[in-house]
């Protein structure tokens, strides 16, 4: 997709350059125009989209083909000795979407996306609505895009199960010093079993990132009645004794029962992130307020903090892997793995919800779980 919108990207801006513009009846002139040493020559603009990774096509307002590059007949399986330029879509390529989505971005005049597949091959395609009925079909092959996502995957989930043996190892190890070692010493063991536990909790998420990306929306296999207030209720006397130290309480409002249709563990690990995230974030003697409500075919569960909030960064990255917060706002030595949110996030999203982030307007900051009630 980045590819892609580079292309569009030098596209328009080589066409901006290279054209001649004619200003319109009433318009007003230009200040001033690019000296002709600084503008694109067409045969270079032509020689790029020549050799661009992605198929491109050019359309009339007749949907006669005026231009079509190596990478697009390669993608379409074009045999080299059949004329395509001049020839109508429809005669050349029997693919009825792109005509579909060529037709739908002349009428509306907005781009149009569509899907399909060539003896097994998925394709997709962009039709980008130009002037006086002109279209530009953008293709590209979904299966390379696929198949880098999944071998990320498979790596992250490979290095992850390679670190938990020796992990667990180290810490076993760290749990024998410990004993036998003290002042100076005995400090740094410490320090270095805490790292190891860190590193253990990060490769535990990484894991569960990995399993979550590779489920389906809805995997009716893992889903069953559960009861949201009892679900945060157990995810909070975990971390109870954490809070307890800080002096650090729950407050649970909302309907009982509150019933609804999921995988329990799984929203039981979102609830428990979403409350450890508030905890860190809470000051001494502070209440964490949980507000489950119900909202037609959803329940809203508000999770909020009595912290600073959240900074404009926060809001745009906060469910990034691996992001974590303004440093000055966190009220506890606590550091987590940067994938807490992530996961709430995936979580949500193969529960058919959304989670997002917002701040209060009496102070601190509120994530919203929402969840479908299922049935």
């Amino acid at each position: 997709m980045a590819l892609l919108l580079a292309l569009l990207i030098g596209l328009a801006l080589g066409y901006g350059l290279a054209k001649d513009w004619t200003p319109r009846p009433g318009a007003k002139p230009r200040r001033r125009n690019l000296p002709q040493r600084q503008r694109v020559k067409p045969a270079q603009l032509q020689a790029w989209i020549e050799a661009a990774p992605v198929g491109w096509i050019s359309l009339d307002s007749e949907l006669l083909i005026h231009d079509i590059n190596p990478q697009a007949e390669k993608l379409l399986k074009l045999p080299r000795i059949q004329l395509t330029r001049g020839r109508l879509l429809t005669e050349a390529v029997a693919v009825d979407e792109l005509e579909s989505i060529a037709r739908l971005a002349q009428a509306q005049g907005r781009p149009q996306r569509v899907e399909w597949l060539i003896d097994s091959d998925a394709l997709e395609a962009y039709a980008l609505p130009g002037e006086e009925g002109w279209v530009a079909l953008l293709l590209q092959s979904r299966r390379s895009l696929e198949a880098q996502l999944e071998q990320q995957e498979r790596w992250v989930s490979d290095v992850a199960h390679e670190l938990k043996t020796p992990l667990t190892a180290l810490l076993l190890v760290g749990e024998s010093l410990a004993s036998q070692v003290e002042g100076r010493h005995g400090l740094l063991v410490q320090r270095l079993q805490r790292e190891l536990q860190r590193l253990q909790e990060l490769v535990g998420d990484l894991l569960e990132l990995s399993r979550l990306e590779n489920l389906l929306p809805r995997e009716e296999g893992r889903y069953n009645q559960v009861e949201l207030r009892e679900l945060v209720e157990a995810a909070w006397a975990s971390l109870r004794p954490l809070a307890e130290q800080r002096q650090v309480s729950l407050a649970l409002s909302g309907p009982s029962p509150s019933p609804a249709r999921g995988d329990g563990p799984r929203l039981h690990r979102a609830l428990l992130n979403l409350l450890d995230n508030a905890l860190r974030y809470s000051p001494e003697g502070a209440t964490i307020e949980v507000g489950l409500r119900s909202s037609g075919d959803w329940w809203l569960i508000d999770v909020r903090d009595h912290g600073v909030g959240l900074s404009d960064e926060d809001r745009s990255h906060m469910f990034e892997r691996f992001y974590r917060g303004d440093p000055s706002r966190v009220r506890h030595q606590r550091v987590g793995s940067g994938l807490g949110l992530a996961i709430v996030q995936q979580i949500a999203v193969t529960h058919g919800g959304r989670i997002q982030g917002r701040n209060h307007p009496q102070g601190g900051a509120v994530l919203e779980l929402v969840l479908p009630k299922g049935g």
